[in-house]
């Protein structure tokens, strides 16, 4: 059965914080003195990703924090000489640098894609200020020693984009097209959600962003090892290249219908978690589960919050 498209609903007004290298661009719900959660998008997606969970945490009593990411929507940088970073370290430590800026001591790190890597990181370097993480498709830090290892030719095949961003003419190519991609990648990785034109523009203008073309085609290159890192972030990559153990109590969610990343039985990465780790599986979801499926997804959050 088809997944309905999410409801046709904005998440506005934004708000603005300085918070690190970054101006950061958010969303907020619910009361400022409930328990704090973080919820974080992915490429090639944007906030719009929670456009239903984030009205049901609120109402719940939690106060809901959406980011654009660095290189999305209004998010800006503040020096035009501070490299556009895509990398793992980057988006993790534009985390930590949000919550100082809001003065959020502890908070549920939720997300998938890129927001579930940087909802990881920041569980695994700083579980002082995770109260504990919902990660789609489940740990996601990148071993980029191991990057050139080849996977299986089947799993090889959906990842043909990131391929493609290594190459000029994939940067040229995003640059030109970069809705043409987006709506492919979306097509692909989420083969039973009926998203219509409305739900895609209204993401896809964040990709208008300036930055959003050196962010992403840095990301892709740096992961395989291929683009040096921000000097800035050495030290946590450092650490990350470390694979560090999560510890924080922690639901990891696959759809079965991700056309990126199978769904699994999540065993392979239990060694990853240390802590309390359920893991579920969420019949039709693809990729993108939150917009998706947010009804399991809200619950997956609900079930941290205040443990």
């Amino acid at each position: 059965m088809p997944v309905p498209a999410s409801s046709s609903r904005r998440l506005e007004p934004l708000h603005h914080v300085d918070a690190g290298v970054l101006n950061i661009a958010y969303y907020e719900a619910g009361p400022a003195d409930g328990p704090a959660v973080v919820l974080l998008h992915g490429f090639p997606y944007d906030i719009h990703s929670y456009v239903d969970v984030a009205p049901q945490l609120a109402a719940q009593g939690c106060r809901v924090i959406v980011p654009y990411l660095r290189g999305y929507g209004p998010t800006s940088f503040h020096d035009k000489a501070t490299p556009r970073s895509g990398e793992q370290a980057a988006v993790g430590a534009d985390l930590i640098a949000l919550m100082d800026a809001l003065a959020i001591e502890r908070a549920v790190f939720a997300g998938y894609d890129w927001g579930g890597r940087a909802a990881c990181i920041g569980a695994a370097l700083w579980p002082e200020r995770c109260a504990g993480l919902v990660s789609v498709n489940g740990y996601l830090i990148q071993d980029i020693a191991r990057a050139m290892v080849p996977a299986r030719p089947e799993r090889e095949v959906p990842l043909w984009y990131q391929y493609y961003f290594q190459l000029e003419r994939g940067r040229a190519g995003l640059a030109a097209n970069r809705r043409g991609i987006a709506r492919i990648l979306w097509q692909q990785w989420s083969p039973n959600w009926g998203f219509d034109d409305a739900c895609f523009e209204r993401t896809a203008v964040a990709h208008d962003n300036p930055d959003y073309v050196d962010v992403v085609i840095h990301s892709y290159r740096h992961r395989f090892g291929l683009a040096d890192g921000d000097p800035q972030y050495a030290e946590l990559q450092r650490r990350l290249a470390a694979l560090p153990v999560i510890t924080v109590p922690t639901i990891t969610l696959d759809g079965d219908g991700d056309g990126v990343a199978p769904a699994t039985d999540g065993k392979a990465q239990a060694a990853k978690f240390s802590g309390r780790r359920v893991h579920r599986i969420i019949p039709g979801a693809g990729h993108n589960l939150p917009q998706e499926e947010p009804e399991a997804f809200a619950a997956a959050v609900m079930e941290l919050v205040g443990v």
